[in-house]
C-alpha cells in the first residue's frame, strides 16, 4: 500500500473511531442533565457537574499533551482515554445516586482531555501526507455524523418507552465499536510516524512569537462563539420556534459544521491560514442572526454558526500540525486544546451576564471579538517564514 493510501485509511480508521466515539458520549450528553435530576441532583448540582466536566476536558489537555510528549506514547495515551472516556458511558446505567453519576460524567470528559492530544498527533502524521485541513476536516466531518446519531438514537430509546438506563447500556455497543476500531488501527499502524510526508511548516522568524499570536485570535475566536445552551434559552424564552423544534435547528447546524469541515478543510491546504479569515468573516453574522432575527434568521444563523464550528474544529487544529515540530506536538495541541476551551468557557459565561443586560450588548461583543481574531491574524500573516516553536 502506498504511503498516501495509508495515510487516508489511516485518517479513516480513526474517523470511525470518533464517529462511533461521539455516538457514545453525545448521546449520553443530551440525558445526562435530566438523568441527574431524576436521580434526585439539584439544578445547582447539575450545573457545577457540567462546568467542572468541562474545565477537566479542556484545562487537562496541556498535561496529557506534555505526557504523550514526554514518553511518545501516544498509542497508549490515546487508548487509555478513550477507554475512560467511552467506558464511563454504560456504567451510568448502574448509577444508583446522583453522586455516582456525578463522578462518571467527570470521568467522561477525563478521559477526552486525555486523549485528545495525543491522538491529533497522530493525525498530524497522516495530514503531512495528504493535507492536514484534509485529514482534520475528514476527521470532524465523521466526528459529527455520531454526533447527530447518538442523540437521535437516544431519542427513539426514550420514544418507544425505554427508560434513562435502558439509553445508557444501549450505548454500550457504539462505546465497544469504538474500542474495537482503535484496536484494529493500533495493530495496522503500529508507529504512525512512518506515513508522515514532509511536514510543511508555516515559517516564521520567531516561531514561538507568532505561535503566541496564533493562539491570541484562536482564544478570541472561541470567547466570541456564543454556545448553544444560551441559544436554545433564547430561542424558549422568546418563542420564536416551537420548544420540540429546537433541536432540529441544532442538527442543522451540525450537518453545516461536518460539511464546512471538509470544505474548509480541502481550502486550508490550498491557501492556507486565510481560511480562518474566510470563516470567521462567516461567523461574525451569525450572532445578530440568532439573537435579533426571525425564525427563517435563526435557521440562516445556526447555519452559519455550524460553519463556523466546522472551520474551527478542522483548520485551526490543522494548523497547529504545521506550527509545531513533531517532537512538540503533543504540548502545542495541548495548549491549543485548553485555551480554546478554557476562553470558550469565558466568553459564554460573560455573554450569559449580557444577555441579561441587553441582547444587543451580546450580539456587539460577539461581533468585535471575532473581528479583532481577524486583526490578529492579519499580524500573523505580516510575520516573517521559518522555525519551529
Amino acid at each position: 500500500m502506498s504511503k498516501h493510501k495509508g495515510a487516508l485509511l489511516f485518517a479513516v480508521l480513526l474517523g470511525i473511531v470518533s464517529l462511533f466515539g461521539d455516538m457514545t458520549y453525545e448521546g449520553a450528553r443530551s440525558i445526562n442533565g435530566p438523568y441527574l435530576a431524576f436521580l434526585g441532583a439539584s439544578a445547582t448540582v447539575v450545573g457545577v457537574i457540567a462546568g467542572l466536566g468541562e474545565l477537566i476536558g479542556y484545562g487537562l489537555r496541556i498535561i496529557s499533551g506534555y505526557i504523550s510528549d514526554r514518553t511518545r506514547r501516544y498509542w497508549l495515551v490515546t487508548i487509555i482515554g478513550y477507554a475512560v472516556n467511552l467506558l464511563a458511558v454504560p456504567f451510568m446505567a448502574l448509577a444508583g445516586y446522583w453522586e455516582m453519576a456525578a463522578i462518571l460524567i467527570v470521568f467522561e470528559r477525563l478521559g477526552k482531555a486525555i486523549r485528545t492530544p495525543a491522538r491529533d498527533v497522530m493525525l498530524s502524521h497522516a495530514g503531512s501526507e495528504i493535507g492536514s485541513g484534509w485529514v482534520f476536516g475528514l476527521h470532524e466531518a465523521m466526528d459529527q455524523i455520531g454526533a447527530v446519531l447518538g442523540p437521535l438514537i437516544v431519542a427513539g430509546i426514550l420514544y418507544f418507552k425505554g427508560d434513562y438506563r435502558t439509553a445508557y447500556a444501549f450505548l454500550t455497543i457504539p462505546a465497544l465499536l469504538a474500542l474495537a476500531c482503535l484496536f484494529f488501527a493500533r495493530i495496522k499502524y503500529p508507529q504512525p510516524s512512518q506515513i508522515s510526508g514532509a511536514f510543511r511548516i508555516i515559517q516564521t522568524k520567531d516561531m514561538r512569537k507568532t505561535f503566541w499570536i496564533y493562539m491570541s485570535a484562536v482564544v478570541l475566536i472561541a470567547a466570541g462563539y456564543a454556545d448553544f445552551p444560551l441559544i436554545a434559552f433564547h430561542l424558549n424564552k422568546v418563542g420564536i420556534i416551537d420548544e420540540n423544534k429546537i433541536p432540529l435547528f441544532y442538527t442543522a447546524a451540525m450537518l453545516s459544521d461536518a460539511g464546512a469541515a471538509l470544505v474548509f478543510g480541502r481550502l486550508f491546504d490550498r491557501v492556507g491560514l486565510f481560511t480562518v479569515v474566510l470563516g470567521v468573516f462567516f461567523s461574525l453574522l451569525f450572532a445578530p442572526m440568532v439573537f435579533l432575527g426571525g425564525w427563517k434568521f435563526v435557521l440562516l444563523g445556526m447555519i452559519l454558526w455550524g460553519i463556523g464550528m466546522g472551520m474551527q474544529e478542522s483548520v485551526l487544529r490543522a494548523a497547529i500540525s504545521e506550527m509545531s515540530s513533531p517532537e512538540k506536538r503533543g504540548s502545542a495541541y495541548g495548549i491549543f486544546n485548553m485555551g480554546y476551551g478554557f476562553f470558550w468557557f469565558l466568553g459564554s459565561a460573560l455573554m450569559g451576564v449580557l444577555y441579561d443586560i441587553s441582547i444587543i450588548y451580546l450580539v456587539v461583543f460577539s461581533m468585535g471579538i471575532q473581528f479583532v481574531s481577524i486583526i490578529l491574524l492579519g499580524h500573523f500573516f505580516l510575520y516573517g517564514r521559518n522555525k519551529y516553536i
